[in-house]
């Protein structure tokens, strides 16, 4: 049985260096549960906080909860105490991506949960993208950011992040989550984001191709990879790809940015780069 009278006020402990908003509303609760996978893999839950969606996951899957602040530990080891003695529930009580670089979070195929603290809800995801073990995730974001890895190409969202979660798999953005929801109210709209993978996507070079084609949104995406590529061999790429001189960053596909980052490497028809330096197409 689940201690369900552990209760404490989130109010009081919530603690503003680990970003923490607790989640009360129960319709939500739901909802997130409803929105995961059905099989029978289990769940790394990240930032349980006080468990009331723990204490939902641990009745239908095997979860591995992970968080950072001790206190909460604590309240979580009390109130989960049979499901700890009887293998549903792992507590890890160390911080994520710290444990993350040292090993996998789950050693087996597993769907991640998640109510995010904004200031590492990007970090996490991505590293989430990289990992083989991780099938998909269901995390609650801030809305500004659930938007740029949701963003569809032509909409002024569409970013870098948009680009490596579409090229992961399918992503969705769920639902919207209001203030009044949490304890305490944070002062911005949140929301659920589901990715469901179909590949893992792991190359550096690319992220960093991504970052460079992105640098400034506003100005042309020619302009941008030039700080980079050789000028000509960036307007003749993007030529190659039926893709004007003046197009923006946002207005292109993502598969369009793998065939002009392929071009640029000079990796295309089994071109090879000679020197390693990405500034000349051979």
């Amino acid at each position: 049985m689940i201690n369900t009278n552990s209760r404490v006020d989130g109010e009081k402990i919530a603690k503003k260096k680990f970003g923490q908003n607790f989640l009360k509303d129960e319709t939500v609760l739901h909802k997130i549960i409803e929105s995961m996978p059905n099989d029978d893999d289990p769940v790394v839950e990240i930032g349980p906080g006080l468990g009331d969606l723990t204490r939902y996951l641990v009745e239908i899957k095997d979860v591995t909860a992970y968080e950072v602040d001790k206190d909460l530990c604590e309240h979580l080891r009390r109130r989960f105490d049979a499901v700890i003695s009887d293998g549903r529930l792992k507590l890890r009580c160390t911080d994520v991506l710290s444990h993350w670089d040292q090993e996998s979070l789950e050693d087996r195929p597993y769907h991640m949960v998640a109510n995010l603290p904004y200031y590492i809800a990007t970090n996490i995801i991505l590293r989430a993208l990289k990992d083989p073990n991780c099938k998909s995730l269901l995390v609650m974001v801030q809305k500004e950011v659930a938007e740029k890895f949701s963003a569809q190409p032509g909409q002024k969202a569409f970013s870098a992040l948009a680009v490596l979660a579409q090229s992961a798999g399918e992503v969705h953005l769920c639902f919207d989550v209001p203030p009044e929801s949490f304890v305490p109210a944070p002062k911005v709209m949140s929301s659920v984001l589901r990715i469901v993978k179909k590949r893992t996507l792991d190359d550096s070079e690319f992220e960093t191709f991504l970052k460079t084609a992105f640098t400034q949104p506003r100005k042309t995406l020619a302009k941008n990879l030039s700080a980079r590529f050789d000028k000509k061999d960036v307007v003749a790429a993007l030529d190659s790809l039926d893709l004007g001189p003046s197009v923006r960053p946002h207005e292109v596909e993502t598969s369009l940015y793998h065939h002009l980052y392929k071009i640029l490497k000079g990796d295309i028809d089994g071109r090879e780069e000679n020197s390693g330096k990405p500034t000349q197409q051979q």
